[in-house]
């Protein structure tokens, strides 16, 4: 309902107006009144109404003042002014300051109805307008976020020129011009898996949040775990953007015993051609957070220093170093793209040790114990396990070095296999509940991603990110898919309007329905009909 206040002076008009109709009865709340605007303006603040309905001439403040003042402090508001003087000064300054509506007096119950109606069906629509407007707007950040991730992936993976570089970030209104760049892989986890959880999501949000809000930071998204900061700046001012963002997610995450956070800082560089150098060795240093644990910021200085030390003889070997924890740490969280580095790395760590054929039979019977328990933490048996590894592997028979590290990134490829077999059975439960709720709902023009999301039982960020690597496109592209389906059935087989299959097809906006369709369908819905041989265009 929408709630209306009254400011009039005179008691018997107050009483009248407030008496005359069945407010409730025509969709509207009598929210309060008051005999002038001084006695009025606090109880409006605190009332926020829909419309306010003032006489212009009233002692301490009029109906002008109130109106300017309401005006400039909650815009929203619909104001409609009576009075008994026809006199085109009050009107043209009412009109001046924003008033929607005069009336004279005497005011019938008719005609104020019919105000309160016209004025209804206006808040109505300026409602739906924006509401419009903030969808659209929804959709278009989700379609520049995903734009934003496919350009930055290709400028990191090297397969653009800087020229193209340079036209696409202009596409984009991507300012990337700096005199320098330093890569940050920021992984942020639910401590001892890989699985989503509300505080994960909020720790997300609220870094995203802050990382968005200075140019200074390029944001995207490598998986669903790990975002990747590009820093620009130059000189100090580089060096201290990238302090000051490390900074905020050491105070945001650290001090969170339920999460596991690292991050991999490169060293800068000059170039927008060395970012995809950078971001390969930004990932090597980030594969060190499993044989590193309690270094929560990763860089090459760090690397550099002596972590474990080297091993000349056999029975200098504690084999406690062989830490099962790293282990599964890598296998709770680690990539299969990692697996290279950090079996090289994790065997490097022993040093002259692995000349022992004891000690190598040692550590990969470990690993491979390690990665058997992991499969049946994920629900799967040693038997399953085993059954596509090669037979020497699957026995973990004496090995030189080489096929030392053969064997053990077979045991661990094997396992994250499972792990991503078993998460991908759980993504697939979400987006089972995420796609039958978009099927019930899509012509629902209010169907959100935020909705879905919520159906699904997850967070916004979190679904988006499983949405769109899971089904190859982001919620905003299926949707659009799925209404535009449906728009060329209805086109071609039903004798409706356009602006009917719009609405049917949950767009409000026949404009903006026929935008969409010539841009996801390479012409216009009347074109369309026509193409097909119904021998009439779509109006």
């Amino acid at each position: 309902m929408l709630k209306v206040f009254l400011v009039e002076d005179e008691c018997v008009v107050r009483e009248g107006l407030r008496e005359c109709i069945d407010w409730a009865r025509y969709g509207f709340e009598f929210c309060g009144d008051a005999p002038d605007g001084e006695l009025a303006l606090p109880q409006i603040r605190k009332l926020r109404p829909d419309i306010l309905i003032t006489d212009i001439k009233m002692p301490f403040m009029d109906g002008l003042a109130l109106s300017k003042l309401v005006c400039a402090e909650l815009p929203e508001t619909k104001i409609i002014l009576i009075s008994g003087h026809n006199d085109f000064e009050f009107a043209q300054e009412a009109i001046e300051i924003g008033v929607e509506q005069y009336l004279l007096k005497p005011v019938t119950k008719s005609s104020l109805l019919k105000t309160l109606e016209d004025v209804s069906r206006k808040i109505d629509e300026e409602r739906e307008q924006k509401a419009y407007l903030r969808r659209f707007q929804q959709e278009g950040r989700e379609y520049e976020q995903y734009a934003r991730r496919k350009f930055f992936e290709q400028v990191t993976s090297g397969s653009l020129r800087v020229s193209e570089i340079y036209e696409q970030a202009k596409k984009l209104q991507i300012d990337i011009d700096a005199e320098g760049y330093t890569v940050i892989l920021l992984t942020l986890q639910s401590r001892g898996a890989a699985e989503y959880s509300q505080t994960l999501a909020d720790r997300l949000e609220e870094l995203m949040a802050y990382l968005l809000r200075y140019g200074e930071y390029l944001l995207f998204r490598c998986n669903l775990m790990t975002y990747c900061i590009i820093v620009k700046g130059s000189g100090a001012g580089l060096n201290d953007a990238v302090h000051r963002c490390l900074e905020n997610i050491q105070r945001r995450c650290g001090g969170d015993e339920a999460l596991a956070w690292y991050a991999a800082v490169s060293d800068p560089v000059a170039r927008l051609s060395e970012l995809p150098g950078c971001y390969a060795r930004v990932h090597t240093i980030l594969s060190y957070r499993h044989l590193l644990p309690e270094q929560h910021v990763l860089t090459a200085d760090v690397l550099k220093k002596p972590q474990r030390g080297g091993l000349s003889e056999l029975d200098e070997v504690d084999a406690s170093k062989a830490d099962p924890a790293i282990i599964r740490s890598f296998l709770q969280t680690g990539m299969r793209e990692e697996i290279p580095d950090f079996v090289s790395e994790y065997l490097s760590s022993f040093g002259n040790a692995l000349n022992s054929l004891l000690f190598r039979q040692y550590v990969l019977l470990e690993l491979r114990f390690s990665a058997i328990r992991a499969a049946k933490s994920f629900g799967y048996s040693q038997e399953e396990f085993l059954r596509p590894l090669e037979p020497a592997q699957a026995r973990a028979v004496d090995a030189d070095l080489p096929e030392l590290k053969k064997s053990c990134a077979a045991f661990l490829r094997r396992a994250i296999e499972l792990r991503e077999e078993e998460s991908g059975n759980q993504y697939k439960s979400m987006l089972k509940r995420a796609l039958h709720y978009i099927d019930q709902n899509y012509t629902d023009e209010n169907l959100s991603l935020n909705a879905v999301a919520k159906a699904a039982n997850s967070s916004p960020n979190y679904f988006s990110g499983v949405f769109s690597q899971e089904m190859g496109q982001t919620f905003v592209e299926y949707l659009t898919e799925k209404r535009m389906a449906r728009a060329k059935e209805l086109l071609r087989y039903s004798g409706k309007r356009s602006s009917e299959v719009a609405y049917e097809v949950g767009y409000r906006d026949p404009r903006y329905f026929s935008f969409l369709f010539k841009k996801t369908q390479g012409c216009t819905p009347s074109s369309y009909r026509a193409g097909n041989g119904d021998g009439h265009e779509a109006k």
